[in-house]
């Protein structure tokens, strides 16, 4: 399968895809983790501003689970200038995560024997992630970011920035996001993983040679977690028990999680579901630290975090958490929003401001 025109099988970004605004870089390989070597990776990402002379304006945003490198795409009115990332003054920018599936090296990449990696592309955590964007950072010539900063998985990354590379970081902002994986989440995040695996067409994560892919599987995962992205109260304001008023008989909230299902197979990987899924179950910001409590309390770059009052998926304890336990941070910012999880997202004049405030903390150019 040479290219993604069958949304049936994957909605990965394929060898032959127009490129859109990616750049690739090659970062050579990664020893990870579990030990294994993740060979020959490819960083796709996008930038938007210039970097300037001493190349202290860089910034970097870690996007989320289904995020990808382009910031204005799944980010709205956050970069360009005068926006909150203003690249009149900032550089910015945004690579797609190993495991990914929008350019970067991940499950659907071709293999150094030909081949997809499929079933064989090896287990990466938030550790092995934040260590591929450390070395696209030095392949780019760049030693240190003004701001790491992103949401949920994003903002898992920024946080191991803070703790792993002090040096290499003037702040981070952590955003609708924790230290460590929940007992809830895992549990949540388990059943959606069970979901693509027990779809027929799942064929052990080797289904790219196929006419159908598990895009069921990954479409029953997805309406699990839009329902823990947003709240319960607008749910039931906006849709309640509406029919959707078509021959199928739906409730309207039926009808949209089955577009946001769709919407989400045209432009993503089963695998990559699986694998930054499982990634984010393994995060821990204290194993092999003695502990959240002292990995946390290591932290000596500025640390500015924010919170969504209605999350439901990351509690707002969570970043509490982070606040009280980081000498540097501040008391968390609280954005209000009817939209759960997904307030980072919607609530753009207030995450706005959040982030003018880090930019601030970080220090100004």
């Amino acid at each position: 399968m040479s290219r993604k025109a069958n949304f049936d099988v994957t909605g990965a970004w394929l060898e032959g895809d127009d490129p859109g605004d990616r750049k690739f870089i090659k970062i050579g390989d990664l020893l990870l983790e579990n030990g294994e070597t993740l060979p020959d990776i490819t960083i796709a990402y996008q930038s938007w501003g210039t970097l300037n002379a001493d190349k202290s304006n860089a910034i970097l945003v870690n996007h989320a689970m289904t995020g990808w490198s382009d910031v204005p795409g799944w980010w709205p009115q956050m970069v360009g200038p005068g926006l909150p990332f203003d690249t009149d003054k900032y550089f910015v920018l945004c690579p797609n995560v190993i495991g990914g599936c929008q350019g970067s090296t991940g499950p659907a990449s071709i293999a150094p024997d030909g081949k997809r990696y499929g079933s064989r592309f090896p287990i990466v955590t938030i550790r092995d992630m934040v260590n591929a964007e450390i070395a696209f950072s030095d392949a780019l010539g760049i030693d240190k970011y003004l701001l790491a900063v992103g949401p949920s998985l994003g903002g898992m990354r920024s946080l191991e920035w803070a703790v792993q590379l002090p040096e290499r970081v003037s702040a981070i902002c952590t955003i609708g996001s924790s230290a460590v994986a929940t007992g809830d989440q895992i549990g949540t995040f388990s059943v959606q993983i069970q979901a693509i695996k027990s779809d027929p067409h799942f064929n052990g994560g080797d289904y790219y040679e196929q006419e159908r892919g598990p895009v069921d599987g990954m479409g029953i995962a997805r309406r699990i977690a839009h329902l823990t992205y947003r709240t319960e109260s607008e749910m039931d304001v906006r849709f309640g028990r509406q029919l959707q008023g078509d021959e199928t008989g739906r409730y309207a909230v039926q009808s949209y999680l089955d577009h946001q299902a769709n919407k989400l197979a045209k432009r993503f990987d089963a695998n990559t579901y699986i694998a930054l899924t499982e990634a984010m179950n393994s995060h821990d910001i204290g194993r092999e630290r003695g502990g959240v409590v002292k990995a946390l309390a290591s932290v000596k770059v500025p640390v500015v975090v924010v919170s969504i009052d209605t999350d439901r998926l990351f509690v707002p304890r969570l970043q509490v958490e982070i606040s009280e336990l980081v000498p540097t941070a501040e008391p968390p910012i609280v954005i209000s929003s009817e939209f759960g999880h997904d307030g980072f997202l919607v609530e753009s004049e207030a995450m706005g401001a959040a982030i003018r405030h880090a930019l601030q903390v970080a220090g100004t150019i």
